[in-house]
């Protein structure tokens, strides 16, 4: 999975199509040498010749690094530098005055068809990505949580692993959009997502819920697991202004959140709103806290029963919580 921000991916694919450009024009000057009997550059006959041309400069030194380790990216590489093995050989061949046969084109246009489908393979995932991402904050959309939450809570029905669900809401937000302007609120929720994504494991997803409610999931972490990694998060974005306000002005920035499990027992749209009701909570009783949803619950019309990571709020709460 690509965790990239909008910004990010759009420049990725932008050099990528640039770099594959360039290394069509490459192509085209190949089979005008081959077909022609042109000397060929001197780097195309190189063993590292692959390193030289446009695409390889881009590949090996210029791609984002984010794009360093993901599985459609490495597969270019040896298809890319097999394309070139193959040119050299030709080129060494025609040089010497021998003719071009049939299996070396055949071989020739195999490993361009593959190179080229790797590139698209790439291309695909970055677009697929860009389609998939809040345009706004770089979060996962709305639309791909429920289809990401399901198969989690379909591993947690097997027994494997549990899956922690977060609903984070940031402190009076709306104060600053009327105090800063819209402009700056958009700020702060770039900078929100951004410090999720510092702070959360790699495997961890933020989805934008809406406005300036976000969910968050945590695959492989049961309630205990989800509060130390949210205490984290919490504790750190309350302790660090976001620069966002103007002339990059820091704003300090505070958020509460509600855990619950996604349990295999229910649909994964009640566990969401098991998280609601539990954010829901933590912001009625004092806002920047964290506080988890429990199977327990109490009897008549008193809530379920609740774990809280806050102290002092714990203790306002009074023992009947």
């Amino acid at each position: 999975m690509l965790k990239m921000d909008p910004t990010t991916l759009r420049k990725a694919l932008e050099q990528l199509d640039c770099a594959t450009r360039d290394h069509a024009e490459w192509q085209e000057n190949l089979l005008r040498s081959i077909v022609c009997g042109l000397p060929p550059g001197s780097s195309d006959l190189a063993d590292d010749a692959h390193l030289h041309c446009q695409f390889g400069r881009w590949y090996y030194e210029r791609a984002p690094a984010d794009l360093w380790g993901q599985p459609a990216f490495a597969a270019i590489g040896p298809e890319h530098e097999n394309l070139h093995r193959i040119a050299a050989r030709l080129l060494q061949e025609r040089a010497a005055g021998a003719p071009v046969v049939r299996e070396r084109y055949e071989e020739l246009v195999e490993g361009s068809a593959r190179l080229r489908a790797a590139i698209d393979s790439l291309r695909h995932e970055i677009e697929g990505a860009l389609r998939n991402l809040d345009p706004l904050t770089g979060a996962c959309g709305r639309a791909e949580m429920l289809p990401d939450l399901r198969p989690w809570r379909e591993v947690a029905q097997r027994g494997v692993q549990q899956c922690c669900i977060v609903f984070m809401d940031l402190d009076h937000f709306k104060q600053v959009n009327d105090q800063h302007g819209h402009q700056v609120g958009d700020e702060v929720l770039k900078g929100v997502v951004r410090h999720l994504n510092q702070h959360l494991r790699p495997y961890d997803k933020v989805y934008r819920y809406g406005g300036d409610e976000f969910l968050i999931a945590l695959p492989g972490a049961d309630l205990a697991i989800g509060q130390a990694v949210i205490k984290r998060v919490r504790e750190e974005l309350a302790r660090r202004p976001l620069a966002a306000g103007h002339d990059g002005a820091a704003l300090p920035v505070s958020a509460s959140f509600g855990l619950a499990l996604l349990d295999p027992a229910i649909r994964a749209e009640e566990a969401i709103e098991r998280a609601d009701q539990a954010l829901l909570l933590a912001k009625t009783a004092g806002r920047n806290s964290a506080i988890s949803w429990d199977s327990t619950v109490t009897t008549g019309t008193r809530l379920p029963r609740l774990q809280i990571d806050d102290p002092v709020l714990l203790a306002s709460l009074g023992p009947d919580r």
